[in-house]
């Protein structure tokens, strides 16, 4: 995730992954609509790239799907591997570098919040395409660029939407603080890295929660106003 001599997401996987477990945005968005993208794999071979501990993979493979997770941080894979067991295919792998793996391996691939962590897309998305066999689908979910032109607008910045730009976050759970180092950039630079790199682009999209969200939580869509919000961004990618 963040290259440097210590991975802070080591630091807090034990709580980022408690978070994760039940929360609006994980829970009851995002992971529904990657596998809502993802439809019927049972069968397929798929990379969950950015896999952290285990959440879609655990939901890919009881859906049938011979799955490999990679991650950067070795914590979280630590929890991933109780999650799934000591035979679960699971392997320390920055994105930044070249994947471990041969041509055409997998049938699909998933990058659920990511990209984000990457100032260059075009080796990463080169090295997914040539593990992904022709006609192979990536799925890929990253934080929705016009919410963090808006919420760094409302935060008394003035971010230029049309740049890449470097953001950094001091996240604090289970009592530790650490900083988070992200890539922002305009919608037209993701399509443009995605169809450079040999893709084509299937669909993008913006969907709603699930349905028992509003019960779940009702105080944030009081807060709301509406059925859902701006909080990530979903592409289904084919290599052609």
């Amino acid at each position: 995730m963040i290259r440097s001599g210590v991975n802070h997401y080591d630091t807090l996987a034990e709580a980022y992954t408690a978070e994760n477990e039940s929360n609006l945005l994980n829970a009851h968005y995002e992971r529904p609509a990657m596998l809502a993208l993802a439809g019927d794999v049972a069968g397929r071979r798929i990379l969950d790239a950015g896999c952290g501990a285990g959440p879609l993979f655990a939901a890919l493979q009881e859906r049938g799907a011979v799955v490999t997770g990679i991650d950067a941080s070795a914590g979280m894979l630590e929890l991933a591997r109780k999650r799934l067991g000591e035979e679960a295919d699971l392997r320390v792998v920055d994105l930044a570098y070249p994947l471990p793996f041969p041509d055409n391996t997998f049938d699909d691939v998933t990058a659920s919040l990511v990209l984000h962590y990457l100032e260059d897309w075009g080796p990463t998305l080169a090295e997914l395409r040539r593990v992904l066999r022709p006609g192979g689908r990536l799925i890929v979910s990253v934080e929705h660029p016009f919410a963090i032109y808006l919420w760094q607008r409302e935060t008394g910045t003035k971010p230029d939407y049309f740049a890449t730009r470097e953001r950094i976050e001091e996240w604090t759970m289970g009592g530790h603080t650490v900083p988070l180092r992200f890539w922002d950039r305009p919608l037209h630079a993701m399509t443009d890295a995605f169809t450079a790199a040999g893709f084509r682009i299937l669909s993008v999209g913006e969907p709603y929660p699930v349905p028992e969200a509003r019960e779940k939580f009702p105080d944030d869509f009081r807060e709301l106003s509406g059925p859902s919000f701006l909080a990530f961004l979903f592409f289904v990618l084919q290599n052609d």
